[in-house]
C-alpha cells in the first residue's frame, strides 16, 4: 500500500511502533493474565490475529483453531 494511502486510512488513535515492539507488549500484557506460559502464548496469539484481520477485510489468515468465546467478555 502506498505511503499516501496509510495515511488516507488511519485515525486519531495512531501509534507509531515497531512490529517487534508490538509482539512484545502484547506478550508480556498476556503473560500478566493468564494461568500459564501457554495459556499466554494463546492469547498473544489470538490478540495478533485479530490485529492483523482487521488490517485487512479480504484476508483468510484466521483459521477454525481460533478460540473466540474463552478470552473474549
Amino acid at each position: 500500500m502506498h505511503v499516501a494511502n496509510i495515511r488516507a486510512h488511519q485515525n486519531k488513535h495512531t501509534v507509531h511502533t515497531t512490529l517487534g515492539e508490538l509482539i512484545a507488549t502484547i506478550s508480556d500484557i498476556a503473560f500478566e493474565y493468564a494461568a500459564g506460559k501457554e495459556e499466554a502464548y494463546e492469547i498473544a496469539r489470538l490478540v495478533l490475529v485479530r490485529m492483523l484481520k482487521g488490517t485487512s477485510p479480504r484476508s483468510k489468515i484466521v483459521d477454525g483453531r481460533v478460540p473466540t468465546g474463552k478470552y473474549l467478555h
